[in-house]
C-alpha cells in the first residue's frame, strides 16, 4: 500500500499540477508541501501543523482527508520505538551503583573545568565574563512596497502617518503574532490576513498577513507581509465628482455587478496574483497610471479610497480578490479573451446607499 506522501503526489502528477501552483492555489508553503510529498515530519512546528496541512492538501487534491491522515497514523505507529521494558536486559547488580558513581564524578569534573575557564577569562579581561550578548531588536519602516520578513518579539515596525510616526512592537510569537500598538495589543493567526487600524481613526493602516509562526517555539519568531494602506490617515470619503464616473453607454452596455452594498463607502484592497505572463496596468482614484510586466508566482496588492481600473493582457493569467470590509470577495477571470478592463469602484444607488461594483469595459 503507497504511504501518505506517495497518494499526494500521485495525485498531484495526474493532476499535471507543479508544486508552484499547489503553492500559489492552497496558500500552503512550498517547504510544507514538499515535506508532505516526502513525509519530513520534522520541517512542522507540531503534529497539529502537519495534520493540518495534510488535511488542507488532500481537500484540494480531491483525496478523502480521512484517508491520507489514517496513513500518517500508520506510519507513525510503525516507526514508534519498542516498548524499553521490552528491550532492557538484566545487569548485575552492582551495575547501576557504579554507573551512577560514574556519572557523579564526570559532572563534578566538568563543573570543576567550567569554573575554572571562567576565572581565567575573568582574570584575562580583567571583568566579568559576559557569556552572550544581550538580545539586538531590529526596526523596519514600511513604505509604498510589500514588507516581507520574520519579526521577533521585541521588534518594532514603523507606520509612518501624516499624524507622525505609529510604532508598532512585536510581543507575542507564540501561535499568534501579537502587535502593540498605540489602540492595544492587536493580534493575528497564522495563514490570516488583517486589515489593522492601529491609531484608534477607525480607518485600517496596515494589511498584515502570518504566513508562519510556531506553536511551541517563540523563537523562531513569525514570518508576515506586510502593506501600508495607501489611503492614508483619516476618515475615507467618496468624491463621486472626482471619481470617473461611467457614461450612459456604459451602464447600459455593461452591467455592474455588485460585490457589497453598505451605508458608507470605505478603503478596499484589490489583489491581483498571476498564474501567467501579463502586461498589468493600474490606475487608483482617478491618478497617474503605472505599469507592469508580471510573470506566474508575483502579485500586486492595491489600495484606494473610491476605485481602481485595472488593464490585464491576458484575463486567465491573473487570479483578482478584493479585500473590503474584513471579507474577501473573488472576482471572476472573466471571458476567455486577450485583453481585459474593468472598474472596481464605489457607486452611490438613488436612495443614498453605496455598493462596491465591478464593471467590466471595452
Amino acid at each position: 500500500m503507497d504511504s501518505y506522501g506517495e497518494v499526494l503526489r500521485k495525485r498531484r502528477e495526474e493532476r499535471s499540477l507543479d508544486i508552484a501552483t499547489v503553492v500559489r492555489e492552497t496558500a500552503i508553503t512550498r517547504e510544507y508541501i514538499e515535506a508532505l510529498e516526502t513525509e519530513n515530519s520534522d520541517a512542522f512546528p507540531g503534529e497539529a501543523y502537519l495534520v493540518g496541512f495534510l488535511r488542507n492538501y488532500a481537500n484540494y487534491l480531491d483525496i478523502s482527508p480521512s484517508v491520507v491522515i489514517n496513513l500518517y497514523h500508520n506510519k507513525t505507529l510503525q516507526e514508534s520505538p519498542a516498548p524499553r521494558a521490552l528491550l532492557a536486559k538484566r545487569r548485575a547488580p552492582f551495575v547501576i551503583p557504579l554507573a551512577v558513581a560514574g556519572g557523579v564524578i564526570a559532572v563534578l569534573l566538568l563543573g570543576v573545568a567550567v569554573w575554572m575557564l571562567y576565572f581565567r577569562a575573568s582574570y584575562r579581561d580583567g571583568r566579568n565574563v559576559v557569556l552572550s550578548a544581550p538580545e539586538s531588536f531590529r526596526t523596519y519602516t514600511l513604505s509604498d512596497t510589500t514588507f516581507r520578513g520574520r519579526l521577533y518579539r521585541g521588534d518594532q515596525v514603523v507606520v509612518p502617518s501624516s499624524n507622525g510616526d505609529i510604532v508598532l512592537t512585536v510581543r507575542d510569537t507564540l501561535f499568534s503574532l501579537g502587535l502593540e500598538t498605540p489602540v492595544g495589543a492587536l493580534y493575528i493567526d497564522l495563514a490570516e490576513e488583517m486589515e489593522l487600524d492601529v491609531d484608534g481613526d477607525t480607518v485600517p493602516d496596515v494589511i498584515v498577513y502570518v504566513s508562519d509562526i510556531s506553536s511551541n517555539d517563540e523563537s523562531r519568531g513569525a514570518e508576515v507581509r506586510m502593506l501600508m494602506r495607501r489611503s492614508g490617515v483619516g476618515q475615507a470619503t467618496v468624491d463621486l465628482a472626482s471619481t470617473e464616473t461611467l457614461s450612459e453607454a456604459d451602464i447600459k452596455n455593461h452591467v455592474p455587478f455588485v460585490i457589497l452594498e453598505d451605508n458608507r463607502a470605505y478603503p478596499f484592497t484589490l489583489n491581483a496574483v498571476f498564474r501567467g505572463s501579463c502586461e498589468f496596468r493600474y490606475r487608483i482614484d482617478n491618478g497617474r497610471s503605472e505599469e507592469f510586466y508580471l510573470s506566474s508566482g508575483q502579485a500586486v496588492t492595491i489600495s484606494a479610497n473610491n476605485g481602481i481600473r485595472v488593464w490585464m493582457s491576458s484575463s486567465t493569467a491573473t487570479i483578482l480578490s478584493v479585500l473590503a470590509n474584513g471579507r474577501t470577495y473573488t472576482l471572476d477571470a472573466g471571458r476567455a479573451r486577450h485583453v481585459l478592463v474593468e472598474d472596481v469602484r464605489w457607486i452611490r444607488t438613488t436612495d443614498g446607499r453605496y455598493q462596491l461594483v465591478v464593471v467590466e469595459l471595452d
